[in-house]
């Protein structure tokens, strides 16, 4: 004969014995370690803003000054995008920044030295910049080759060009209209590029979080092998992606020659430094653990901001190059810490 006991509420489970298990407990009141981490970059770009802001309150704060900030580091915002898609993939594009400097050259030089109109000079541009992205896509993914250097080798192709195209020389006199759909007209006080920017980083957020292609090339960046196993498209995902990368990297080519109102060919080392050290260090933010478009974003601003802040502090001109390699080292190592960490606490769930 059996008898049904029913358990005393030392012996009862948390839920008879009245109340949350004690990690439930622990854990109330307190910032879980995920939402700490997504918020730890805004707090830090909060806390300069207030640093600076105390330091050099007649010229830092003032909303002048942001504004300047936010106009002049446009082209940075929409590069940033660039390369989103690639390092998804787990693919590393260098040459974004040359295509970025070869088709701004490219406008001025047809529009100025050859009589084109301006929008006709912008789509062919734009349409140089995606077949770039194409051919760094075609090469990698045709010969199985490392895009480190095929990108950085093609990118250095792109920059001569950059150089030879105009002579080594500035071309100045491009078209007013271009300024006008760029930095003179403004909304709510703000260039009119800085919304641009906007607007391609939540088409970005939407793409890479809620569509099939930004999972994918999640998975992709994840396990290569794993994913052509399960049937994903790998070489597909990733020749798309360096399209992607080429076609937004020539519209921040087409951005700066609003802004500057000239097309210089230049050294874009210092430029591919600060987007590759936003983009890391968005890794961290918002979406840790994955590169992610708003991350991205508030990590351009957050190294514009803290740089602006230094030069009216007195820093000196290198003191740019010195802050946006040190976080970019930084960004790189905190984005290997979260990648172990996450992990390590999957293998735990999967052991448990």
């Amino acid at each position: 004969m059996t008898t049904n006991v029913e358990p005393s509420a030392d012996e009862a489970g948390p839920a008879k014995a009245g109340g949350p298990p004690p990690a439930a407990r622990r854990s109330r009141g307190r910032l879980s370690p995920r939402l700490a981490e997504a918020s730890l970059l805004p707090f830090a770009f909060l806390l300069v803003i207030i640093g600076f802001s105390i330091a050099r309150p007649d010229t830092f704060f003032q909303w002048s000054n942001f504004t300047s900030i936010f106009g002049l580091n446009s082209v940075e915002f929409i590069l940033v995008m660039a390369l989103l898609i690639p390092l998804t993939n787990g693919d590393l594009d260098l040459s974004v920044a040359e295509i970025s400097g070869m088709t701004a050259v490219l406008v001025g030089w047809l529009n100025v030295n050859q009589g084109w109109a301006i929008v006709p000079a912008i789509l062919v541009a734009l349409a140089v910049g995606l077949l770039c992205g194409a051919l760094n896509g075609w090469i990698i993914v045709r010969f199985d080759v490392n895009p480190f250097i095929i990108t950085l080798a093609t990118g250095s192709i792109f920059d001569g060009i950059a150089f030879w195209l105009p002579n080594q020389q500035t071309i100045p006199g491009i078209s007013t209209h271009l300024a006008d759909w760029t930095v003179l007209t403004h909304v709510l006080g703000i260039p009119l590029d800085f919304w641009y920017g906007i607007v391609l980083m939540l088409v970005m957020f939407y793409v890479l979080t809620f569509t099939p292609f930004g999972q994918r090339a999640l998975f992709v960046g994840q396990s290569r092998e794993v994913a052509r196993l399960s049937g994903f498209r790998v070489s597909s995902t990733r020749f798309w992606a360096f399209v992607v990368a080429g076609l937004i990297a020539a519209l921040s080519g087409v951005i700066n020659d609003g802004v500057l109102g000239a097309a210089t060919p230049q050294n874009q080392g210092t430029l591919l430094l600060s987007v590759y050290a936003a983009a890391f260090l968005g890794f961290t933010t918002i979406q840790p653990g994955r590169f992610n478009a708003i991350g991205a974003g508030v990590s351009v601003f957050f190294l514009a901001i803290a740089v602006n802040g230094m030069n009216l502090l007195g820093a000196q001109s290198y003191v740019q190059s010195l802050f946006y390699g040190i976080f970019l080292v930084v960004a790189v190592v905190a984005s290997r810490v979260i990648n172990r960490r996450r992990a390590a606490a999957a293998a735990a769930r999967g052991a448990g």
